[in-house]
């Protein structure tokens, strides 16, 4: 595993390191000021300071899936939970390279694998205590994964590996349903500070799994399912002051937070707040003012204000361009006609116009033209192009052949969503729209809030059935840095849920799922680096993603913020655990 993270780490900055600052302290020591230089975050900690109080102020232009750690698959959720929410393992807070390294959190140390590594222990740090002081027990992190894993009825958005490798996931009903008071057989907690998982197969990245907020601790006398997310439970160094669906949150210190268990986690702001559903050219200009920390969702500024920024000198040494480890792509939809024909889906995969897309999207600037699935910045990424065009514009008699193949020589009509707050995806879906009429493919393009995306429309199947939703616009980061990180829970079919789900093209190959899961289980990392690019050959040859951008995120910072750093761990936006504010 060592092998694995050395070379994620590598190819990361490889990839992200443009135009870095040189300067080691990346700004003003007293955290007084002073914005660093451009790309300084990439590599350094801008501004730093240890000075306590102030408040870490964030907006962003929609909402998120959940604040629940354990009903949560944004990245930016992942990073703002640590604020309030411990799991097993975590990466490390820190600049650069540093900042992929896995760390204990709630555990002593890493996990102990078996020699097979089908069984994985860890052991809790001692004095651990939720936000009312009752202790943090082993029983509070196996229920937290029961609940985040195996009740899509109530909690649906997170990831489902622990339901697809745990011995007995597919049989176990969920703690809402199943009556057992002892949960899950295979996760077994012989005493209050020890956790054992029992894996069907080997896992090789297991610590990274364990990074999840799925991981979290949840007192079950204290859930609610679903409601939870109005009483979350705090087992990190800030606690929720107010919630208010769909408007934001407020978060204050938590005094039963121990600093000597937690060195991850500086906590130096006395409050966080983040307000929802402002739009993002107002978040833009909220960070040229200096009015708030941080955008939320750490996507990078709009279209509209881009010029802006990489114009004004004052402006442009403000700015962070990092690679996210993420790519935009379409999902094409197998199971919505005329797309359960595989030459229908390699007509839309020659006829896309991506240079016409990276343009829309911001040029350079916000990505790289993508011909895989796989981000270069991601361990296991292997160069190829299945759908060879010049300048990247497509093929439109290639496309075209392809439509006689699937019988729909005149081309034919379909619908195409992506989300109406991301001004950057819609203008990347109009793009599509335009080049694919070229070749007689008319796509509807349908909007949909961001925050409700995946659990009430994309992501969810029955809906995207009885709308003919053929097309879906989508982007992925990794889960963790590894190819299986990126790729098991957007293309492997026991990734496919009734909602929330990210497998949007809902694709389901026999062939695709035993190379996921027997690279996963393979403990040489060199070659289980090698099967990811494989993997992603294969999805190219069934023509159901269409890769469009390798994404970047051109961050604006304040220059009042404190302790500024890009972390490649949460697809490359600053990290709020480090983060605060001078002002």
């Amino acid at each position: 595993m060592t092998v694995v993270v050395a070379t994620a780490v590598a190819l990361a900055l490889g990839a992200s390191a443009c135009g870095g600052s040189s300067d080691d302290d990346g700004g003003s020591k007293s955290g007084k000021g002073g914005a660093g230089a451009t790309d300084a975050a990439l590599t350094s900690i801008v501004n730093k300071s240890s000075e306590k109080g102030g408040t870490l102020k964030l907006e962003m232009s929609d909402e998120p899936d959940s604040l629940d750690p354990g009903n949560t698959y944004y990245g930016w959720v992942q990073n703002f939970a640590r604020l309030y929410g411990r799991s097993l393992t975590s990466f490390k807070p820190a600049a650069g390279k540093d900042g992929l390294e896995i760390v204990p959190d709630l555990a002593e140390s890493l996990g102990k694998p078996s020699a097979d590594a089908k069984t994985w222990t860890y052991t809790l740090k001692k004095g651990l205590k939720f936000e009312d002081g009752t202790p943090i027990t082993s029983k509070d992190v196996k229920y937290a994964v029961e609940r985040s894993n195996f009740a899509p009825e109530a909690l649906s958005n997170g990831p489902t590996y622990f339901k697809a490798h745990l011995v007995g996931g597919d049989k176990y009903k969920g703690p809402y349903k199943d009556k057992n008071p002892d949960g899950i057989a295979s996760i077994e907690t012989p005493d209050d500070r020890t956790i054992v998982f029992k894996l069907k197969d080997a896992f090789a990245d297991f610590d990274y799994l364990a990074t999840f907020s799925q991981t979290a601790p949840v007192p079950a006398a204290k859930d609610k399912g679903a409601d939870y997310v109005k009483n979350i439970v705090s087992s990190g160094p800030y606690k929720f002051e107010s919630y208010e669906e769909g408007r934001g949150a407020t978060l204050v210190r938590n005094d039963q937070w121990d600093p000597k268990t937690d060195p991850i986690r500086p906590a130096l702001p006395d409050k966080v707040t983040i307000r929802f559903k402002v739009k993002q050219e107002t978040v833009d200009s909220n960070l040229i003012a200096d009015n708030i920390t941080a955008d939320g969702a750490g996507t990078g500024v709009a279209p509209a204000t881009q010029p802006d920024v990489l114009t004004k000198p004052n402006l442009k040494k403000q700015t962070d361009n990092s690679y996210a480890g993420a790519t935009s792509y379409i999902g094409l939809n197998v199971n919505v006609k005329p797309f359960d024909n595989v030459h229908c889906r390699k007509a839309v995969q020659w006829g896309i116009d991506k240079a016409s897309v990276q343009a829309a999207q911001g040029g350079d600037p916000k990505g790289d033209v993508a011909t895989t699935l796989l981000p270069p910045t991601v361990n296991g990424y292997t160069k190829f192009d299945l759908y060879e065009s010049a300048g990247h514009k497509g093929d439109e008699a290639k496309a075209k052949e392809e439509l006689k193949l699937c019988g729909h020589a005149d081309g034919f009509d379909t619908k195409i969503s992506a989300r109406s707050d991301r001004p950057a995806e819609m203008a990347m879906v109009t793009a599509v729209q335009a080049s694919l009429k070229k070749i007689g493919i008319k796509a509807e393009i349908k909007s949909y809030p961001a925050g409700k995306y995946f659990s009430n429309f994309a992501g969810n199947p029955s809906y995207v059935h009885s709308n003919k939703l053929g097309m879906i616009m989508s982007a992925w980061g990794a889960d963790w840095p590894t190819g299986f990180g990126f790729l098991d829970q957007i293309i492997n079919g026991s990734a496919i849920k009734p909602s929330g789900g990210n497998n949007v093209q809902e694709l389901n190959d026999p062939k695709i799922n035993k190379m996921l899961n027997e690279g996963i289980a393979n403990t040489d990392d060199a070659a289980r680096a090698k099967t990811w690019g494989e993997v992603d050959k294969a999805v190219a040859e069934n023509a159901s993603v269409v890769p469009l951008i390798y994404r970047k995120n051109l961050l604006l910072r304040p220059v009042s913020a404190t302790n500024v750093t890009v972390t490649q761990a949460y697809l490359g936006m600053y990290d709020y655990v480090l983060m605060g504010s001078a002002k």
